[in-house]
């Protein structure tokens, strides 16, 4: 078996900076570079101040600040890293096109493809080369092809390692993963290539949890995994729309499916809707494969959990509105949390975005805390969706540091975000200063909701009847 001692990973994001970071910390004779083309990118991984690295993520920080400059090293030096290595990890992002065939659901492969061509421009010697980007099934074999008809005479061996991260408690996902999933080619220099990966994850994972399959069901199962749990999400919220209109408490429901030992407790919680970069966009994926292979009715099934999240942003939206007397025209809206999640500053798909442009049709005035997104980050995710101008919405939206002093003369606070410090502010300050009557969204069920309602709040929360 192959011993690697040199390691690139090409994308230095959300997945790339925090898997890289772990292994270097488990592997410390191996040295493993992170590239980037992204100047901007590779300058805050590698400052000196920890707290201004560009992903967020519990004890990351720390795991950089022994490993960084030991033998865990940012670059944007793509071609010396790739030259240099003898595992080369592919971690781009792969978002859903926006435009051509597949546009909406397929993803966008460019950023794949030009990490292949680089890396056959510069491999001078035999590579393995590892899928960590979230990709549609059989996209293994268009690397293999590109690596293959290079004419340098270099042999590649491609396996597939999909990510089951969770943001938010991904360094704890990686240190004590429940499994990791190799897939590659049936072949002696395949089988050898997954053992060679499989050496680096036993550094710290037991070799049972380490699963090795074809590569078409690992690229399979990372869809197929991401598909389910938000399955799980979009059924339990179907239920809270339910709870609403008739006097059931979605809580007490959940708990009471969760028991059942074939159904389990996870994923379970009601709320405004899922977002972050993998679920939409791989039931998409998945969606336009079933398409592209003619299985229509398995496309339905799974686009549906997808309309069934969009209705829940909008069916809470469309409460705000409802509630606060049929108009939010200047009415000033406080927004608790704009991340997808707690402890992540990734907003990719939040439900806020949604939340906050339907409000912002209505002519509402947004204000926005969260901390730990930038002001820069917000108004690029409002002016991405195209909904209207840059200057409305910097007219419309403001980006605030103080939580509490947002609250004056509010209308309404709507809880976008499950951030444990919302739980432990002065709600009794913040009715005091809103306009009366103060009105509060509950997005995330994360408030108590007597101590909300004994204060004078006209208190609701998704999945409850108020």
């Amino acid at each position: 078996m192959k011993k690697i001692n040199k390691i690139c990973c090409i994308g230095a994001g959300y997945v790339g900076g925090p898997t890289m970071s772990v292994i270097a910390h488990k592997c410390p004779e191996i040295k493993v570079t992170v590239v980037d083309i992204n100047a901007n990118r590779i300058k805050a991984w590698n400052d000196e101040n920890l707290d201004k690295l560009p992903v967020y993520e519990p004890g990351l920080k720390e795991i950089i600040a022994e490993t960084r400059n030991k033998n865990l090293f940012f670059s944007t030096e793509v071609d010396k890293a790739i030259d240099e290595a003898e595992m080369i990890f592919i971690s781009v992002n792969t978002p859903t096109k926006t435009y051509g065939k597949g546009k909406g659901q397929a993803a966008d492969l460019k950023f794949i493809e030009l990490c292949a061509r680089n890396i056959a421009k510069v491999a001078k010697d035999d590579k393995i080369v590892v899928e960590k980007s979230t990709l549609p099934v059989r996209t293994a074999q268009a690397i293999k092809n590109i690596l293959d008809n290079t004419g340098n005479h270099v042999n590649f061996e491609i396996l597939s390692n999909p990510e089951f991260l969770a943001e938010g408690t991904a360094i704890n996902d990686l240190l004590h993963a429940d499994r990791v999933l190799i897939g590659g080619d049936e072949t002696p220099e395949g089988e050898a290539a997954k053992e060679a990966l499989s050496a680096i994850y036993e550094h710290w994972l037991p070799k049972e949890n380490i699963l090795k399959t074809n590569i078409w069901s690992s690229e399979l199962s990372k869809l197929v995994a991401n598909a389910f749990l938000a399955q799980r999400i979009s059924s339990i919220n179907s239920i809270s729309a339910l709870c609403e209109k008739t006097d059931a408490n979605v809580q007490e429901v959940s708990k009471a499916i969760g028991l059942d030992s074939r159904i389990g407790s996870k994923f379970l919680n009601a709320s405004v809707g899922f977002g972050g970069s993998c679920f939409q966009k791989d039931i998409l994926n998945l969606v336009y494969i079933a398409k592209s292979y003619g299985l229509q009715e398995v496309a339905d099934y799974w686009e549906q959990v997808i309309i069934m999240n969009d209705y829940q942003k909008s069916r809470f939206a469309n409460n705000i509105i409802s509630t606060l007397y049929n108009t939010v025209s200047g009415k000033k809206i406080v927004f608790y949390g704009w991340a997808f999640k707690k402890d992540t500053n990734d907003t990719r798909e939040s439900a806020a975005i949604y939340v906050a442009d339907a409000l912002l049709e209505e002519q509402a005035e947004i204000v926005i805390y969260d901390p730990k997104v930038s002001e820069e980050r917000i108004y690029a995710d409002l002016d991405y969706l195209n909904t209207r101008s840059e200057e409305e919405n910097r007219k419309l939206v403001t980006v605030v540091k103080d939580p509490i002093d947002a609250s004056k003369d509010a209308h309404a606070i709507a809880v976008l975000t499950e951030w444990d410090e919302f739980k432990a502010y002065n709600w009794e300050t913040i009715f005091k200063q809103m306009l009366k009557p103060a009105f509060v969204f509950d997005g995330r069920r994360i408030l108590d909701k007597e101590k909300i309602n004994s204060i004078g709040f006209n208190y609701y929360r998704i999945g409850e009847n108020a």
